[in-house]
């Protein structure tokens, strides 16, 4: 360990013992406090969840910061990591942690996931909105992702939002297609432990969002503060600003970027996918 994540890791515990002593007063629930795990698919609310999330250490013991992000790939190698770094990582978060994950629901991390131990949420947005997201974080805000000389190399946008849509076979490393982008992650929405959130309820009907996140705490560890004070809480938390990837944050987009090429090649490699998730009812959009 480095002397500045030695350091980072002094100031985190130190914090979390002063939010002990900052509600040394309020009862742990039964079962102990819980782990918030914020899953999301990339390029979906995840530092918006994040946000939220942490707005419940203004209420209780939680962490007044993310402990740890973990994904599934090396950001700037695009290398695949080994199923058992996920399990380590997990293994490794203590009660009261806050936590932010690109993970991919195999047995093994559903198990630990989907346990007392833990209070998950898993965010993700329309794939199409994905995909066009996608394209303006690898090309205009990332100079250091693995994708990042490619898609500046084609010719235009539209070109880039093919490549989105349809992966990288040629690539070195393993960029498929978004519905098998997708594909590790539908088993998340399979285990009501797990409380499935459309980032576009965040931005369009945030209240109610809101209140389930909520009520998916409080049926794990009730809390005495008044529900608008949590509510409050929560909402104060989240600043746009504060996320370095946030671009627009705005819904459908999607509408404004794709062409019929490629409204056909995305029906025709996740036409299904959309109606799963119920963003369409089928394929005549």
């Amino acid at each position: 360990m480095t002397l500045k994540s030695t350091s980072r890791s002094l100031i985190y515990q130190a914090e979390k013992a002063a939010q002990r002593i900052r509600f040394a007063s309020l009862s742990a629930p039964q079962k102990g406090w819980p782990i918030l795990l914020g899953i999301s698919f990339p390029k979906s609310g995840t530092h918006l969840l994040d946000q939220i999330l942490l707005g419940f250490s203004k209420v209780a013991p939680f962490s007044k910061r993310i402990h740890s992000f973990y994904a599934e790939y090396e950001g700037e190698s695009g290398v695949k990591r080994a199923p058992e770094k996920a399990l380590s990582w997990l293994d490794a978060l203590r009660p009261g942690d806050i936590a932010s994950a690109h993970l991919f629901a195999q047995p093994e991390a559903v198990t630990r996931v989907c346990s007392p131990k833990f209070v998950p949420y898993f965010i993700f947005r329309d794939p199409r909105d994905v995909v066009v997201s996608h394209v303006f974080y690898v090309t205009d805000m990332e100079a250091r992702h693995v994708h990042h000389d490619y898609y500046q190399s084609l010719p235009d946008f539209d070109a880039r939002l093919k490549v989105s849509i349809l992966g990288r076979p040629d690539a070195g490393v393993e960029f498929p297609d978004i519905a098998a982008r997708f594909a590790p992650y539908l088993g998340w929405l399979d285990h009501d432990e797990v409380l499935a959130i459309h980032f576009e309820d965040l931005i369009n009907d945030r209240a109610s969002a809101l209140t389930h996140i909520i009520d998916h705490l409080l049926a794990r560890a009730p809390l005495p503060s008044a529900w608008q004070l949590i509510l409050d809480s929560l909402e104060s938390s989240i600043n746009p600003k504060r996320s370095p990837t946030f671009r627009s944050g705005k819904t459908g987009e999607w509408k404004k970027c794709f062409k019929e090429e490629h409204k056909k090649i995305f029906k025709d490699v996740a036409g299904d996918l959309l109606v799963k998730l119920g963003y369409e009812k089928n394929n005549e959009w």
